[in-house]
């Protein structure tokens, strides 16, 4: 039995999908979903409000700001209501609506930049409107997600060591790119103290992270328009780019075999999936992929077929397709001849 007395302290269920029967690659997805805020990011959040706390940045009276598309929004929502502390979030047009009722219900102001700057990028905007709203306001603090060690920290310190409790045999581990906190934390954690243990960044076409031209994107979650401070030359071993679409397909395809996934898990195991396509027949790998989110608040986007439509010209057949075969199959089908 576990209890908790707040919302925000339950923070690892441990469990883990075997993706075997649903995708058809032997690897445990590790699924961070299951907690008040329904994806990783409240580890993130926790880490470094608590941090906070403890230097005396953030008090009693302090109200937090910070930009988000989603996610760590929400999981600021749930620390902030836990911890009686009032919480902005600044987002843009591409946070899904069921997001911002999430934030909202839980107590949070959500602000929403009118568009992208000058640039393109609405992460760019986001950034300039903290800053002014802690410019105008004393007690305005901003967490700082893209440069705050705290982010990292959390997945370092906690994330990381439970993996490699359960899988002390590990070969590989899969890690989705957004600001690369769950990236840098487990990538540094790994090379530390099990330097044998292969990293696979996943990453969205359309980022920047690794250099990559940027794109449009309009799935929140991995990805960025900017370089981000955390993403570093040698983090990962390697580096798996998904196109949205295929995230859109693997989402439903998961969907299919019962896992309502999240469009960062969606990328993530697309990516898996494409990675082990490549390999070459061998010894059987232990291999483990982070899984960021559940797929609640993605019901008005990437599994809606007018949403996806409009966004990709993708009709619901479309969406059945097996990426790597261009077949309409059944979940797992594809994935398990490839691996016989």
């Amino acid at each position: 039995m576990t209890i908790i007395s707040a919302a925000d302290e339950l923070l690892d269920t441990d469990i883990y999908l075997d993706l075997g029967n649903v995708v058809g690659v032997n690897v445990m997805l590790k699924c961070e979903g299951f907690n008040f805020a329904g994806s990783v990011k409240l580890r993130t959040a926790v880490s470094m409000v608590t941090e906070g706390i403890r230097s005396g940045v953030i008090t009693d009276t302090t109200t937090l700001v910070e930009s988000s598309s989603g996610n760590l929004g929400v999981a600021l929502s749930v620390v902030a209501a836990a911890r009686s502390l009032r919480f902005v979030c600044v987002t843009d047009p591409k946070c899904s609506p069921t997001t911002m009722k999430l934030m909202k219900a839980l107590g949070s102001e959500v602000q929403v930049v009118d568009g992208p700057d000058p640039s393109g990028s609405y992460l760019a905007a986001r950034k300039r409107r903290v800053r002014e709203l802690c410019e105008r306001h004393d007690d305005y603090v901003c967490l700082d997600q893209y440069e705050n060690p705290a982010n990292w920290l959390a997945h370092y310190e906690i994330t990381a060591p439970l993996i490699a409790k359960q899988f002390p045999d590990l070969d590989v581990l899969f890690v989705g790119a957004g600001t690369g906190g769950t990236l840098a934390g487990c990538a540094r954690f790994f090379r530390e103290n099990f330097g044998h243990v292969r990293i696979v960044a996943v990453d969205s076409v359309g980022s920047v992270n690794f250099g990559m031209p940027s794109g449009p994107r309009y799935i929140p979650g991995l990805g960025a328009s900017e370089a981000m401070p955390f993403v570093v030359d040698g983090l990962a071993h390697e580096v798996v780019r998904v196109p949205e679409t295929e995230t859109v397909r693997m989402c439903r395809r998961l969907a299919r075999g019962g896992v309502l996934a999240g469009g960062s898990t969606g990328t993530v195991v697309s990516g898996v999936e494409r990675w082990f396509a490549r390999q070459e027949a061998g010894r059987p790998l232990t291999a483990v992929a982070i899984a960021p989110d559940l797929g609640d608040r993605y019901l008005d986007t990437l599994y809606d077929d007018d949403w996806v439509a409009a966004t990709y010209g993708l009709t619901a057949s479309d969406t059945d397709e097996d990426p790597l075969t261009g077949t309409a199959t059944p979940a797992g089908q594809a994935g398990e001849e490839r691996q016989r």
